[in-house]
């Protein structure tokens, strides 16, 4: 395995540092400075979206035949190190990265045609309709109906944990089409407008502030809502559960050492300006432990996503390693959080929910705490969520057992 990097990527490391440079802006760099997910507003998350766009930036995984930028498997990891390293805002996964894959190779030519270009350009938002309040990590004991009415289904139940939904215009969801056989073997993939008559869209508040302001999960409800099928239905019917399967590979194969990299980075700045007695945080000695582990963790992802990286320019599949890195990369992302709170002292008591509202033209909102604090506490709650989504790190656990350990 050769991990050098080669003139030519070297050329394209400093094309997309020169690239990043021109076009994170000072205002877009003040609100991801007070973020707590990643995420800006719509307006500002969609601009930046449409700049990488219009570079040839914004589907790294997508063919070229779809609009892809024809990267090497070599070139996406700098790419994706770059952007993260950077601190930019993070690309909403939910239209690029999960549903368009499965639109690839499981949709039919009119229903190509008509989403992937505005998936592409960022014209249309996605959201995903997956877990139901009695079936989260247990997907097959989804609830939610599909029953046919002539050339229609029509949707009846609920979705919960929808991210971003407030912001949807369209949703891609699992429902139940037979009772018949297995529970997985009645599920179907069906995608549709937000918009429809019968679906409503309700926040819901989490540990990291109220639902109003920048909230990011909702439960979506929908009463006798009616879809085209011919429109609607993925593939076949009955087979969404293959579908599914094959979405979370893309949902749980992401790159996390940049990031965390990023993240660490900030808490050492944190932890270099606070203060404990009468020495900086950052010299205690239990501080530094912490510290010094998590760095080293972070180095066994990256060397686990270089090796990942040397097999898909291979033309070999990730496999179960997309399992082991979403598992250790939301732990490491949880107990970085957990050491940004700790070195903010007291300053981490004060709690401001819409910290963005801070760098907007104009705003007189005045902090609680010193501006390099306010995410301190707002990140830590918001992070408990990365140990459950994409499927939670026991069922990651699990499927480590079975596939690498042969138990």
């Amino acid at each position: 395995m050769d991990l050098s990097l080669s003139p030519s990527d070297l050329k394209f490391q400093q094309e997309a540092r020169d690239w990043i440079a021109e076009n994170f802006d000072a205002e877009l760099r003040a609100k991801m400075a007070l973020t707590k997910n990643g995420y800006v507003d719509k307006a500002s998350q969609v601009a930046w979206q449409k700049k990488l766009a219009a570079k040839g930036w914004m589907a790294l995984n997508w063919p070229k035949e779809h609009g892809g930028p024809g990267l090497t498997a070599t070139q996406r990891h700098i790419l994706h190190a770059e952007l993260s390293g950077a601190g930019t805002p993070n690309v909403a996964p939910f239209g690029v990265s999960m549903v368009a894959p499965v639109i690839m190779a499981f949709g039919n030519e009119a229903q190509k045609k008509e989403h992937l270009p505005k998936i592409l350009t960022s014209d249309v938002w996605w959201c995903q309709g997956y877990s139901e309040p009695g079936a989260g990590s247990d997907l097959a004991g989804l609830q939610m109906s599909a029953v046919r009415d002539g050339d229609e289904y029509v949707l009846n139940g609920s979705k919960i944990w929808t991210t971003l939904a407030q912001w949807a215009d369209m949703i891609f969801c699992l429902v139940r089409t037979s009772k018949e056989g297995k529970p997985q073997e009645g599920i179907s993939f069906i995608v549709f407008p937000m918009k429809l008559p019968g679906i409503t869209v309700r926040a819901l508040p989490t540990l990291d502030g109220p639902a109003e302001g920048q909230h990011e999960i909702n439960q979506v409800f929908f009463e006798n809502v009616r879809v085209k099928i011919k429109d609607a239905l993925i593939g076949e019917e009955n087979k969404g559960w293959t579908y599914a399967k094959y979405l979370l590979e893309f949902e749980r194969g992401n790159a996390y050492a940049s990031g965390l990299r990023n993240m660490l980075r900030k808490t050492k700045k944190i932890a270099s300006k606070e203060v404990d007695g009468n020495e900086p945080v950052i010299r205690n000695p239990d501080f530094a432990r912490k510290l010094a582990l998590l760095e080293m963790r972070i180095e066994a992802i990256d060397a686990t996503e270089q090796r990942v990286l040397s097999a898909l320019s291979a033309g070999q599949n990730v496999g179960p390693e997309s399992s082991m890195l979403k598992y250790q990369g939301s732990d490491c992302q949880q107990e970085i959080t957990e050491l940004t709170l700790e070195a903010a002292g007291l300053y981490g008591n004060p709690f401001m929910q819409d910290t963005i509202a801070l760098a907007e033209p104009g705003s007189n909102v005045k902090a609680p705490t010193p501006e390099h604090l306010l995410t301190a506490a707002p990140s830590y709650f918001n992070y408990r969520k990365t140990s459950i989504y994409a499927g939670s790190n026991e069922i990651q656990r699990n499927i480590i057992a079975k596939m690498v350990l042969g138990l």
